[in-house]
């Protein structure tokens, strides 16, 4: 009843005859009427009166009372027991009165307290007028006529009953009317928990019975029926709520569940590809290598599919949460799809960097292993060299030696020195590959420094004593003359050419790594130029000779019978036709390697070529398809089943070409198996092939997956447009309008486009109403709008869904209009899984007057719409 209603009846309140309130029988009436009344609602708290104007008088039934049937808290009474505290609270149950509209009328908190039975009576009318009378309206009537009304109707279908007041139509009965009387008080007391509050007596015997008690307990009735036919209507709605949430939440825990074990194995194998330790040896990277080649192939194809997966569970349960008015489901923290997204991100980096350096660290290792062979080779040429070089310089050979023999030591120790300087150019080079080696890390660098070291402090050694020696030879020098010229010259020259020599053969046998044919044409270049030389060498060596055929002969031309040494040199002939023998033999071995080495390359150069020119056809063939997707993911025309069925048939088309990928995978195996790096005759790379295209066994590819996911947007707007009633125009104006304003085409309108969209449709934007739009269709405030928001926007204002509210008024009804409800209740209104449920997630009632086991409705319906913190 509306406040101009209520006004009206309580001015009819006061023109009623006053002097009839003072009449004892109606006094009576009021009394025990008002009494019971009073009683029905204060034993919800636990409590009830027995005297109407002294239970009243300390003011705090009657606070309570007004708390229990308004289902507010009024201010906290005062506990005192003296006057002026029943009078200050019943003053705060008068205040709360006024407040709800109701004008009390020579009505003080003074005769309250006094037991003033008139004013108290007065009182209990108001509040029964205020909150059990005043909101009955029929046909908008007012309170009083509305509840005559709602007699006439009910007892309409009986005969002798003809209800035209609250005075003397009750009491019209045939036959037995004190019968009847007590028969329904005993019926409605029992059946509808409406407590007896009249005497048939008081009626039968009283020429006008009362009309407030009467209608009083008339108004008991009209609650009761009104709230069972409601009673049913709350229940199927609580059911289909319930239903609902309940397939949400196992839909939840499934994701829940799919996401742990996704993210478990991504964080099991990102510390494998992120593990950068390297191995000692070769054969230890190849196995890696190997490892990672299993993992590409076998292991991480199936949680691919099963990433796919999970995103197209998740955009389902949303579209259900939406069209259901649900709250959007919100994983637990780090289980979010931009939480796997960026975890599966990660792991990709990680992936893609381990793959580098697994063949940056196989390089390094091909790089030590030949420095390592080198320097071993230039280490022990060099040790066999200076091996006794130390004692000869060491020897004073010269304080007994001839004057000839003294000469002869000088040019030995010239030609000596000629050869040390000469070995200086591999004592720098052994260090700089001891350098190097320790720069790369090689595993056995220790026994390469302790072996550098050696030969630096042997050498540095060999430059003291050679110094030593030279100046007391030159002391010596001044007392002894004779020097053989050709032994000295012998001595020059073959040290330089033994040296040379040295220097070819180990040039001949020097590892080579290369990569092309161009840098194995350039050995071969190098190798010729180096022929060239040798008939010039083989001058040299012949001179060298020469030299010592001369001491020969002039040995025998003056007979000379001595076993004539060089004293200036420890090279002889011997050695100088051993080492030109092993050069010669050399040279034709160096060329078969290098033309070995060239016909190797010969046949990767076929390989690269193989692989480029598939790879050169199925590149743009994948192109095409990612286009003729995107496409179809854009164009408007055609139902939405054409659009799934022209879908399919690309993934059909897609996976009857597969197999021409898996080929250039194993071309691309034995490229990999041939250690080639590059290839400058295509720019498309097994990586791009993986990453559109996908190889392997059970291999999830970047086509199938847009066209799933493409396939499942069509399904959530078959779905949305089922659920919402849209039609197949409606959805087509949709798409035609969401493609005009996507301007950028990237499959979502920024908030620019969005508001231009919006305008041009017909909507008035102000910018608060804009903003509030922009909460509802982005709520992770991306400033973005997709195509599923911008569909569920345009039919979100025409739903038919349920709301927290209507949830709320549901249970209200089910639990007799109190704030909290019991179990009882629920059980006997609800079926047994719904009551169960409800029973089981339904936190504790906290507010006033709660029964033991009172359950708080309320912040379970919020709760269900992601309204509270429950």
């Amino acid at each position: 009843m509306d406040s101009s209603k209520t006004k009206d009846y309580m001015l009819q309140e006061d023109e009623w005859d006053r002097d009839l309130l003072l009449d004892p029988a109606w006094e009576k009436q009021q009394r025990k009427t008002f009494t019971a009344w009073c009683n029905s609602h204060l034993r919800k708290a636990g409590t009830q009166i027995e005297n109407i104007e002294d239970d009243f008088r300390n003011g705090l039934k009657l606070m309570l009372l007004l708390e229990v049937i308004s289902g507010e808290r009024l201010p906290k009474p005062d506990r005192g027991k003296m006057r002026f505290h029943k009078i200050a609270n019943v003053n705060k149950a008068l205040d709360f009165i006024t407040s709800k509209g109701v004008k009390l009328v020579s009505i003080g908190a003074e005769e309250i307290v006094d037991g003033n039975v008139k004013m108290t009576l007065g009182m209990i009318w108001t509040i029964i007028l205020r909150f059990a009378i005043q909101d009955i309206s029929v046909e908008e009537t007012s309170a009083k006529e509305g509840l005559l009304l709602w007699c006439q109707r009910k007892t309409a279908p009986y005969r002798n009953v003809n209800v035209q007041n609250f005075h003397v139509s009750v009491k019209v009965a045939k036959d037995d009317p004190m019968g009847n009387l007590n028969l329904a008080f005993e019926i409605a007391e029992k059946h509808l928990d409406i407590p007896k509050m009249l005497d048939a007596e008081d009626i039968i015997n009283t020429p006008k019975p009362d009309e407030r008690a009467i209608m009083t307990y008339v108004s008991c009735f009209y609650h009761a029926f009104a709230g069972a036919e409601q009673a049913e209507t709350a229940a199927n709605r609580i059911c289909k709520v319930l239903g609902v949430n309940q397939e949400n939440e196992k839909l939840m825990e499934e994701y829940e569940r799919l996401a742990s074990e996704l993210l478990e194995w991504i964080r099991k194998t990102t510390p494998w590809l992120e593990n950068r330790t390297p191995e000692k040896t070769m054969v230890e990277m190849q196995r890696k290598l190997e490892d990672f080649r299993d993992y590409r192939r076998m292991h991480k194809p199936p949680k691919v599919q099963e990433k796919c997966q999970l995103e197209i569970s998740f955009n389902t349960l949303q579209t259900k949460l939406r069209i259901s008015n649900r709250p959007a489901f919100m994983p637990s923290e780090g289980k979010m799809v931009s939480d796997i997204a960026s975890a599966w991100q990660g792991l990709e980096g990680a992936e893609k960097g381990y793959e580098e350096w697994l063949l940056t660290e196989i390089r390094r290792l091909e790089r030590l292993d030949h420095l390592a062979e080198k320097f071993r080779q230039k280490a022990t040429t060099h040790e066999t060299w200076a091996n006794g070089k130390e004692l000869i310089l060491s020897l004073k050979d010269y304080e007994t030696a001839s004057l000839t023999e003294v000469r002869a030591l000088l040019r030995k120790h010239d030609a000596f020195e000629s050869d040390l300087a000469a070995h200086q150019d591999r004592v720098e080079q052994i260090a700089a590959i001891a350098q190097e080696l320790n720069e790369l890390d090689y595993h056995e660098v220790a026994a390469v420094n302790q072996r550098c070291q050696s030969i630096c402090d042997l050498w540095d050694q060999l430059g003291t004593l050679t110094q030593k020696r030279r100046e007391a030879l030159e002391r010596t020098e001044k007392l002894l003359e004779t020097i053989d010229q050709l032994f000295l010259e012998f001595a020059k020259r073959s040290a330089p050419f033994n040296n040379w020599m040295e220097g070819a053969m180990e040039d001949l046998q020097d590892m080579f790594i290369v990569h092309t044919i161009e840098e194995v044409q350039s050995l071969i270049s190098a190798h010729e130029q180096f022929k060239a030389t040798l008939p010039e060498a083989d001058g040299e060596r012949q001179a060298i000779l020469g030299i010592q055929n001369e001491v020969q002969k002039i040995s025998q031309s003056y007979s000379i019978k001595a076993n004539l040494i060089n004293p200036y040199s420890t090279i002889t002939t011997e050695e100088l036709l051993a080492k030109w023998d092993k050069v010669k033999k050399l040279v034709p071995q160096r060329e078969g390697s290098l033309q070995e080495e060239l016909a190797r390359q010969h046949a990767n150069e076929r390989l690269r070529r193989q692989f480029a020119a598939q790879a050169n056809l199925i590149g743009p063939w994948i192109q095409t398809r990612m286009e003729e997707i995107g496409r179809c993911s854009l164009e408007v025309g055609g139902t939405l089943e054409d659009q799934m069925t022209q879908l399919k048939q690309f993934e059909h088309v897609i996976v009857t070409y597969k197999p021409n990928v898996d080929k250039l995978e194993g071309d691309h195996q034995l490229i990999q198996e041939s250690l080639i790096f590059d290839n400058k005759h295509t720019n498309y790379t097994m990586e791009f092939m993986f990453c559109r295209f996908g190889c392997g066994h059970n291999n999830q590819s970047l086509l199938l997956t847009t066209i799933a996911r493409t396939i499942n947007e069509i399904e959530t707007q078959i779905l949305t447009r089922d659920a919402k009633g849209i039609s197949q125009e409606q959805m087509h104006e949709f798409r035609s309008s969401f493609n005009h304003f996507d301007r950028k085409k990237h499959g979502a309108m920024d908030t620019d486009d969005f508001r231009a969209c919006l305008i041009s449709m017909g909507y008035d934007l102000g910018e608060v109403e804009f903003a509030r739009i922009m909460m509802m269709v982005d709520p992770s405030a991306t400033g973005m709008v997709s195509f599923q928001s911008f569909i569920d926007f345009m039919t979100r204002e025409t739903a038919d869904t349920d709301t927290a509210d209507q949830v709320v008024a549901s249970f209200r009804i089910l639990a007799a209009d109190k704030p909290y409800i019991l179990v009882e209740e629920l059980r006997r209104e609800l079926p047994p899984e719904q009551a169960e449920y409800c029973i089981l997630r339904m936190p504790p009632y906290r507010g006033p007057g709660g029964l033991p086991g009172a359950l708080d409705y309320t912040a379970f319906s919020t709760a269900l719409y992601g309204e509270s913190d429950l």
